[in-house]
């Protein structure tokens, strides 16, 4: 399955504009985001699909990190930009990133087939894996890790064509498949790095 012209010029206008804002995120006054008192209700849990059909649950990496993120490939610009520093993450650790697990999770289960996700996710790095399932078991995960998603459409328009307006960054689980931290987005990538680098070390 390839990316439609569609799909591939908005992929590829998303780069365009990653390629003169990644040197203003790098500069981002962001730091990272511990997790606030709401986010300590995350319960890291999810059962999942993954692209060959297989079901997957959070207990499956156990011993291992799992670097999460939410949202549908296709959003025009935060989920590229996240799985763009998803990817230079798990460059910049070199051989620590096989204690790491980088995962994308779809909220859009609709159109991100597992194969679509499997396309997405590999045009970045193929060690992301994709993630979907029934509409039901992912809004079960994404209240789980207290996620925000919710189709927006036009009035009027075309029932096919929406966007989904969700929340963004990423989350840490450690390898006991607790919630070690939570990432803003736009917190700069080497910051994200050094960060989980120290938690590698000290497992």
């Amino acid at each position: 399955v390839c990316l439609g012209k569609l799909a591939r010029t908005r992929l590829f206008s998303s780069f365009i504009g990653l390629l003169f804002g990644v040197a203003a995120f790098a500069q981002s006054s962001q730091s990272l985001e511990l997790l606030s008192q709401a986010d300590r209700g995350i319960i890291p849990r999810y059962l999942l699909q993954d692209p060959n059909g297989r079901s997957i649950t959070s207990e499956d990496f156990n011993g291992r990190f799992q670097l999460i993120s939410f949202g549908y490939t296709y959003c025009p610009d935060i989920c590229p930009t996240t799985l763009v520093e998803m990817a230079e993450i798990l460059k910049l650790l070199g051989d620590k990133a096989a204690r790491i697990q980088a995962i994308f999770i779809s909220v859009d289960p609709e159109r991100d087939s597992g194969k679509v996700l499997k396309t997405y996710t590999e045009f970045f790095d193929a060690r992301i894996l994709g993630l979907t399932a029934s509409p039901a078991l992912v809004r079960r995960a994404a209240d789980n890790f207290k996620i925000r998603y919710a189709k927006v459409q036009a009035p009027g328009a075309d029932p096919a064509h929406y966007a989904v307006d969700h929340s963004a960054g990423m989350i840490l689980l450690g390898p006991d498949g607790s919630c070690i931290q939570k990432f803003a987005f736009a917190t700069p990538v080497v910051e994200i790095t050094r960060q989980i680098e120290a938690y590698v070390d000290n497992h």
